[in-house]
């Protein structure tokens, strides 16, 4: 006998509190429920066999409105039944309460849960559920010709639509139901989406390693606006860039690709259950950023199938599709190939990706490509004072100080070595800016000298 799993679930013997297993399996894939088999898997057989193939299908049409098939099983002359549960395709209910299997556990489904599971049993989506009271005119206008804008650029709406008016335009986006608008156009063109989306909002933070909150902001408005705002905020109060010189021209290198960070933030805001009252939350450190999106993925989905080639299976399809006609997004599933792509062709690690109970994290570590840090450069925050920019120190520097501390004498070659993720270049790079900030100072030559660490702060 096989194991539990999503389609399988054994009992010893029959209670009629196992209705909410039966429950369970006809609101998911469907699947079997053994009786008088242990949890192990091994037949301890059951009394009454007979009775119970007549009791038991009568109990779930009576208590669940649905028909199973109840198969007598023997195995080493012992009994047992084989309940066999179809997945039905609208929601079954057992007093009052809709359960569903969950690997190899039978859950109650409640509040966010249990209203993603009956939209999706009518064939809706959150997005597509219609708001009373909202009417094309509370909308933004600065929005909408900003969508314009987009849309014309990218060429995916003909220009007879975007000259239309704007309920012209809310309908050939599919964001009306009926008479009334869809809860995706409260969030895209709305100005204050907050008034009918509790939690449609971004909050970003910077924390030290180990530490508590250092500062943060809120990106309130509608979803064209927050990825506006949380661009401009990003790069230019949260993330270091460092300044190389081309001739005269300057040119800024933020950590991370810019491409990357506008994917990231675009696949959060369409695919967050906004059915959640908490917001995005963005997370910045000094080596990395982390943007937590209260999502769910499909059923049956994984991190190893967002890495995969998949199809497109966007949380919020209208949200996703008016954010396709804008130029803003690629279809056919491939946002997180672009995230990949664009890091990669900057010279640039891939992030990485957690699922988990609190969402889908997108983990980007900070680093520049050697192509920067080779080059002489100065590097600028603006949040931080002048004398916070002089003395504040990367993890790799922090790193530096540390070893020689240790090893005064070591060559650049042994703090490579030493140190884990560095690299020549970079040892070198770090080591002038430590002695630039009166932080590192070289004593004797370069093959009989040491490094006396002249500023030892823990920051």
């Amino acid at each position: 006998m096989t194991t539990e799993s999503q389609n399988i679930e054994f009992k010893e013997s029959w209670r009629d509190e196992y209705l909410k297993w039966i429950c369970g399996f006809a609101n998911a894939q469907g699947g079997s429920l053994y009786i008088g088999i242990k949890d192990n898997g091994e037949v301890c057989g059951v009394q009454d066999a007979k009775k119970l193939m007549e009791d038991i299908p009568n109990k779930v049409r009576d208590m669940l409105g649905i028909l199973v098939d109840v198969n007598l099983k023997k195995e080493d002359e012992k009994k047992y039944l084989e309940i066999v549960i179809e997945a039905y395709p609208y929601p079954i209910s057992f007093r009052g309460k809709y359960y569903q299997r969950s690997g190899a556990t039978n859950q109650e489904l409640k509040g966010a849960a249990l209203d993603r599971f009956m939209l999706r049993k009518q064939g809706k989506t959150w997005d597509g559920v219609p708001v009373p009271y909202l009417k094309a005119e509370d909308l933004d206008n600065a929005t909408f010709d900003l969508f314009r804008q987009y849309a014309k650029r990218s060429g995916r709406m003909e220009d007879a639509d975007l000259k239309d008016n704007n309920h012209g335009l809310l309908e050939k986006l599919r964001l009306y139901e009926g008479d009334y608008l869809k809860r995706a156009a409260s969030l895209l063109f709305h100005p204050d989406p907050e008034q009918y989306v509790t939690g449609a909002f971004a909050k970003v933070g910077f924390f030290r390693e180990g530490m508590d909150l250092v500062y943060q902001d809120e990106v309130h408005g509608n979803l064209f606006q927050q990825i506006k705002k949380l661009m401009d905020l990003l790069c230019t109060k949260y993330m270091k860039a460092i300044i190389t010189y081309e001739g005269i021209q300057r040119i800024e290198t933020l950590p991370m690709p810019k491409e990357a960070l506008r994917e990231a933030l675009l696949n959060a805001c369409i695919n967050k259950d906004y059915a959640e009252p908490s917001p995005i939350q963005i997370r910045v450190y000094e080596n990395k950023l982390e943007i937590v999106n209260g999502g769910v993925l499909p059923d049956g989905w994984t991190v190893e199938t967002l890495l995969s080639s998949h199809r497109s299976f966007p949380y919020n399809p209208d949200i996703a599709n008016t954010f396709f006609r804008s130029g803003e997004i690629e279809a056919w599933g491939r946002g997180i190939e672009r995230i990949m792509t664009a890091c990669m062709n900057d010279g640039f690690s891939t992030p990485d990706f957690r699922y988990d109970a609190s969402g889908v994290w997108t983990i980007f570590k900070f680093e520049y490509p050697e192509r920067v840090t080779t080059q002489e450069t100065t590097q600028e925050t603006t949040q931080e004072t002048t004398q916070e920019k002089v003395l504040r120190k990367t993890v790799l520097q922090k790193a530096i100080i540390e070893y020689l501390k240790a090893h005064p004498s070591a060559t650049r070659k042994e703090l490579t070595e030493a140190i884990p993720n560095s690299t020549a270049d970079g040892i070198k790079y770090n080591l002038g800016k430590l002695q630039k900030a009166g932080i590192l100072k070289r004593i004797g030559s370069t093959k009989s000298g040491y490094w006396e660490v002249l500023i030892d702060i823990k920051k």
